[in-house]
């Protein structure tokens, strides 16, 4: 301190919380020679398990600096053990926990627990040293080793009073006040307990027999040990003792020695040994045999030592880590076959080989550096360290090749990569710089680390894209927000004038601006959409991007992207026939002469999705005999695939379901009513009996003979109304032929399918009149030559009148009995599309006389 100033501040003890906590700041600076750095030292306690984010200090205040001048100087934490459990908020100035700190974790039995780093700040540059002690907290309870296992003891009732049996010691990782303080027996009358300190300090304990044991009245006894801490609030572990009191053995086992010591060098090979103990028994025969063990004292000691249980060698059975654990201790234990066990002690001291490399860490690194930087231009700052002890943890840092550069030593572990001589880019635009460290071990061991530099230069390059035009894609019904595709150009500059940002140029979309459909992120190039697309409506979109760096002036290219909108399967299958009403049931009929291969109906559906999402397939769901019908899987005809029977019911229900080919697909459901039946009778008939059958399902049997009477009785009325049409149409022709009007035919118009959907034309023929009584109606029906479709409307069964079609006409007949009766018929001409109905309706009237008035 002879040619600089030193200031020192002393800071007041304060309090930090209701549990009895405080901070210890004290803070001291000093001068680093020859670098115009500033160094400095503060140390804080605070206790352990604090929350992440609780205060540790005001390091501005505390080192008497303003916020600004930590801003500006780039106040970081650099290097340091543990730095990960603290966080510097430069902008408040403060230094905060950063993660749960766990003091036994973190040091062990060693007091005091602290850790240290570095804060390091730039132009000037300065490094303050800070050091945390974390203070203990009772947050253990003490434990005994195998504590659901109970202490066993096999002692023989001829034990002499004052005889000691050494029990299992408590661990409590605790210290100080907070450690292991007592232990206390349960309350029996033959034992208490005798607590011995170790040389460190350690407690253990042994109980002593007070009163002669008596195996007579009690072969055993069950007893608990409770070690106690001297925490608030105080803590305690149990363990249970079971005493199996034996015969008469009288003498313990001694040791030569009452502790052992020895050295062993870290990393030493499993099995070498390393001591021999010995214990003797003065009594004779099986209790004068002894055998020997190790009980855990301090340290991983069960995991790394091992004993011979006849001759008492200790070997090493696990991997010794000189960094981990400098010393081991650990009890011997000798005990005889009447139960009686002597104790001693093994200190095991820890020897460090060179077994760690130095490890490097880039604290800073100034790249790129401006080709007209001087000499002695600080480039890196490095921190480096090795676990090793002594000697063996001593660095010394060079640099390899020959590049215009050269460390110098700042601080203890710190050094600065500085250059050598002026920069010339267009000779050399960037440098591979080695820097080796080596230790001083035996032998010395060695790490390296290569930083690249690069030269700075100007803006003498726009950045260029590696196309001319990109292609994207992205499925319909996207999310907004969506990432669809990313562009991306290079610029052959440095830095600043490397610094590409991405600008959407202003576009029209089908009349809209390109920005209501895509957005683009001016630092990454991902297009992202900001809407969801709908193939159906738009199938691609052109955008126009603009890379520009961030030179002075800035440069420029342009790109562009087209995305092409890809179909999804998003629509299901439209059936257009057989259309699906709610007041009929639109029905197909098929003659019970129909051969193999008959066409039943064709289910024609559409789907307004592109490629395979097209694609329809047609299945039947659900019918009542499939050895009857199929559909084609492409086309929608349903055929018949055997002959028809006469035992094939009429009515036949067919659900057919047409699916896609998307992924999922899609369907869509429709029902075919199909009649089977030779004529409208049958049909008529079985529809009848099914309206029945719903209303009186209770009693199958009167069905059934209601549906027999009810086809027997439709049978004759068919006879009667053909034999009647007849007499009437003869009757006609004999009226007009003596009126001597010119007869007209008239033929009905046939309609095809307007749709040119491959549906086959429908022609029907049948003539039908019903009177008022519905049960008294005639019928005449005349197939015609090609497929016949049937409307069936539910009210038919109680009207007193019929809607019927002949051919491509419909027709409401009325029927009444009188002496003179008319007939008045309106006609309908229908066409069949689906989609327009077309009506032309007349009314024809003709009077005819009975002669017999009397008549009904």
């Amino acid at each position: 301190f002879s040619s600089d100033k030193t200031f020192i501040r002393v800071l007041k003890l304060q309090r930090m919380d209701s549990k009895n906590t405080f901070s210890y700041r004290h803070f001291f600076f000093s001068v680093c020679l020859n670098f115009n750095m500033v160094g400095g030292q503060i140390r804080y306690s605070i206790p352990e398990e604090m929350k992440k984010g609780s205060v540790i200090g005001n390091i501005a205040q505390d080192l008497g600096l303003d916020l600004k001048r930590l801003r500006s100087g780039r106040a970081r934490i650099v290097s340091g053990e543990n730095v990960h459990y603290t966080e510097l908020k430069t902008d408040k100035g403060i230094l905060v926990v950063g993660e749960r700190i766990d003091r036994e974790q973190l040091c062990g039995d060693v007091t005091p627990c602290s850790f240290s780093f570095d804060v390091i700040l730039e132009n000037p540059m300065e490094l303050h040293r800070i050091t945390v002690e974390v203070l203990d907290i009772n947050d253990h309870a003490p434990v005994f080793p195998n504590r659901d296992e109970p202490i066993m003891f096999d002692i023989s009732e001829g034990a002499a009073v004052g005889v000691q049996f050494p029990l299992q010691s408590a661990e409590d990782p605790d210290v100080g006040q907070n450690a292991l303080q007592n232990y206390i027996l349960s309350q029996n009358d033959n034992f208490i307990l005798k607590q011995h300190a170790n040389p460190d300090g350690g407690k253990y304990v042994e109980m002593m027999l007070q009163k002669p044991l008596d195996r007579e009245q009690s072969p055993q006894l069950s007893l608990k040990l409770i070690a106690v801490d001297g925490g608030t609030p105080q803590r305690s572990g149990t363990v249970n003792i079971v005493i199996n009191v034996l015969d008469a053995n009288d003498n313990v086992p001694v040791f030569n020695q009452t502790v052992y010591k020895t050295n062993v060098k870290e990393n030493t090979v499993r099995g070498t040994r390393i001591i021999t103990v010995n214990a003797t028994d003065a009594d004779s025969g099986s209790f004068g045999r002894v055998t020997y063990g190790l009980s855990k004292m301090k340290g991983v000691t069960t995991h790394i030592l091992s004993i011979d249980k006849i001759t008492g060698v200790i070997s090493v059975s696990g991997d010794i880590d000189f960094e981990k654990e400098r010393k081991y201790e650990v009890r011997v234990e000798a005990k005889d076959h009447g139960g009686l066990i002597g104790t001693s002690k093994l200190i095991l001291d820890v020897i460090d080989v060179n077994d760690n490399t130095p490890v490097i860490n880039i604290l800073s690194f100034f790249s790129p550096v401006s080709e007209d930087a001087p000499p002695g231009t600080t480039v890196a700052i490095l921190n480096v360290k090795d676990a090793d002890f002594e000697k063996n943890g001593q660095i010394k840092c060079t640099v390899d090749g020959k590049v215009p550069f050269k460390i110098e030593s700042s601080l203890s572990s710190y050094y600065n990569l500085i250059s050598d001589q002026y920069f010339d880019r267009e000779s050399v635009s960037e440098y591979n710089i080695t820097i080796t460290a080596n230790d001083f071990g035996s032998p010395p061991l060695s790490s390296s680390t290569t930083l690249h530099l690069k030269i700075s230069d100007v803006n003498d390059n726009a950045p260029l894209f590696d196309k001319n035009v990109y292609l994207a894609q992205i499925t319909e019904n996207n999310s907004p927000g969506a990432s669809i595709f990313a562009v991306s150009a290079k610029d052959s500059d440095w830095n600043q004038n490397a610094r590409i940002s991405y600008i959407l140029e202003e576009t029209q979309v089908s009349g809209s601006s390109v920005s209501a459909y895509v957005s683009l992120n001016s630092e990454t190039g991902v297009l992202s959409a900001v809407r969801s697309f709908d193939f159906e409506q738009i199938h691609q979109i052109e955008v126009k991007v603009k890379a520009q760096d961030g030179g002075s002036p800035p440069l420029s290219s342009n790109v562009t992207v087209k995305i092409l909108i890809q179909d999804q399967n998003d629509n299901p299958p439209q059936v257009l026939y057989p259309v699906q009403t709610g007041g009929s049931v639109v029905g197909e009929m098929v003659p019970r002469s129909a051969d193999v291969g008959y066409l039943v109906s064709k289910v024609v559906a559409v789907d307004v999705d592109s490629g395979q999402n097209a694609w329809l397939s047609y299945k039947l769901q659900k019918v009542p005999d499939r050895a009857l019908f199929e559909v084609g899987l492409q086309n929608g005809e349903i055929r018949t695939i055997r002959q028809v029977t006469d035992k094939d019911p009429v009515n036949q229900k067919l659900t057919v379901i047409v699916e896609d080919n998307g992924q999922p697909s899609r369907s869509a459901t429709v029902i075919v009513n199909v009649a089977v039946a030779d004529s409208f009778s049958e049909v008529l008939s079985e529809f009848t009996d099914f309206k029945h059958d719903k209303e009186y399902n209770d009693n199958l049997t009167f069905y059934l003979v209601l549906a027999l009477a009810v086809v027997s009785f439709l049978f004759i009325t068919c006879l009667v109304v053909i034999i009647s049409v007849k007499i009437y149409r003869w009757r006609q022709s004999r009226i007009l032929y003596h009126s001597g009007l010119p007869v007209i035919p008239y033929y009905p118009p046939r309609y095809s399918d307007t749709l040119g959907t491959g549906t086959i034309p429908h022609m029907y023929n049948y003539d039908m009149c019903r009177t008022t009584d519905s049960r008294k109606s005639d019928l005449k029906f005349d197939r015609g030559g090609g497929q016949n479709v049937l409307i069936m409307d539910g009210t038919m069964q109680r009207a007193d009148s019929l809607f019927y079609t002949r051919g491509n006409e419909e027709r409401f007949c009325y029927w009444q009995h009188c002496a003179g009766f008319r007939v008045g018929c309106e006609e309908t001409a229908l066409w069949a599309g689906p989609y327009r109905v077309r009506r032309k309706r007349s009314l024809h009237r003709a009077e005819n006389r009975q002669r017999n008035t009397s008549g009904g």
